[in-house]
């Protein structure tokens, strides 16, 4: 008999944690770079100042999302052990409460008493803290909090958002400058809109007019300030 082919799916939550932080760090590498670019365009100023400020606010803006992902998931990496701290406590100090509170979870989901119970048992004797975090907390493998990895997509993405705009810069007339940057970088949003949905198997459409009406906002107003002021901004 031939053999049963192993069956392997692959989910959206696998990805969670990166994909969160790529599309996050890529989005915003467009929207402000692109936006700093046509406003200082929009303020009358040559391409070598145009391209001196994309840079600067390429390079800052990968150490600010950088620093700020690895801080912020930091935290919540931190909030996630001080809880599995407390449960560890309480299953030490008052087992069979412990027992009683994931069985009344289990019921809770659908299971009946007696099921639920012996679900319990033998999900506590096996790793009873793990249960507690999963189905208590909420912490897994696939979603606990991961600095390094966070502020290293960030980072790495969000320079690759920035470089887009950067080289229309330097591709694009210099009398079409402000008109090829925004055109351009609307069409990479589109399609970073269109990768994440893709990536977190979520239907396009919705993401892709969510990050293009968001990027045309923040260029407009930026192009509105530089016309106003006439300077950099």
């Amino acid at each position: 008999m031939p053999r049963a082919k192993s069956h392997v799916e692959h989910h959206a939550a696998e990805r969670i944690g990166w994909l969160r932080a790529a599309v996050l760090g890529a989005n915003d590498g467009i929207v402000s770079t692109a936006s700093l670019i046509v406003g200082v365009a929009a303020a009358s100023a040559d391409v070598n100042a145009v391209l001196v400020a994309g840079s600067a606010g390429l390079v800052a803006g990968a150490m600010s999302m950088a620093a700020g992902e690895y801080v912020s998931v930091s935290s919540q990496a931190d909030a996630e052990k001080a809880d599995l701290r407390t449960e560890k406590r309480e299953l030490a100090e008052m087992p069979e409460h412990e027992r009683q509170e994931l069985t009344q979870i289990y019921v809770d989901r659908g299971l009946d008493p007696v099921l639920a119970r012996q679900v319990a048992d033998q999900l506590t004797a096996k790793d009873a803290l793990g249960a507690h975090a999963r189905d208590e907390l909420g912490i897994s493998e696939l979603t606990e909090a991961k600095p390094i990895q966070a502020a290293i997509a960030s980072a790495i993405s969000f320079s690759i958002g920035a470089a887009l705009p950067l080289a229309v810069v330097m591709l694009a007339p210099v009398q079409y400058l402000q008109m090829a940057v925004a055109i351009a970088c609307l069409i990479f949003l589109a399609l970073l809109g269109y990768l994440g949905a893709y990536a977190g198997n979520a239907k396009p459409l919705r993401p892709i007019v969510r990050v293009v009406f968001w990027g045309a906002a923040a260029m407009l107003v930026t192009a509105g300030i530089g016309s106003l002021f006439g300077a950099v901004v």
